[in-house]
Parts: structure tokens; sequence; C-alpha cells
């Protein structure tokens, strides 16, 4: 499973609304960075957010630990709404 389908697989289980999320992976100018948005309805930004950040911390953790096992680059992930 790539980076951003583990995103997105992690993203819909916890929204209301799994229908609207877009996940996407966008080229950085930094070398060994990818950069990953994540864009939710905006009913459901809390809930990927989560309190003090903590659900947003812990998506990120979880993402970077599976690039890190690949050996891969570091990854930044931006969560919006529309």
């Amino acid at each position: 499973m790539d980076l951003v389908q583990l995103t997105e697989e992690i993203v819909k289980s916890l929204v209301k609304n799994p229908d609207a999320v877009s996940v996407k992976e966008f080229p950085t100018e930094e070398e060994d960075v990818i950069l990953i948005q994540v864009v939710v309805a905006s009913d459901d930004i809390g809930r990927v957010i989560g309190k003090s950040g903590k659900c947003a911390n812990a998506i990120r953790t979880l993402v970077q630990a599976s690039s890190a096992l690949k050996g891969k680059q570091y990854v930044k992930i931006d969560i919006d709404k529309f």
C-alpha cells in the first residue's frame, strides 16, 4: 500500500462522509519531501484534526512510520476542508 492510499484509508475511517475525502500527492521543491494534501467536507474537519490536533498528529505519525519502513522520504500532510 502506498502512502496516499494509507492516508486515504485512515481519513475515510474517521469521517462521516467518506465519499467527500480527496487525498493527493504533490511534489515539493525540497529533495526528499513528499506533500500529501487531504481535503474533507467542512463537517468532518474536526474529526480529522481532533482535539488539540491529536488525530492529525497520529495520522502524520502512522504515514511517516510507513514511509520510514520502506526507506522513503519525509512526509508532510496538509489537511484542509471545502
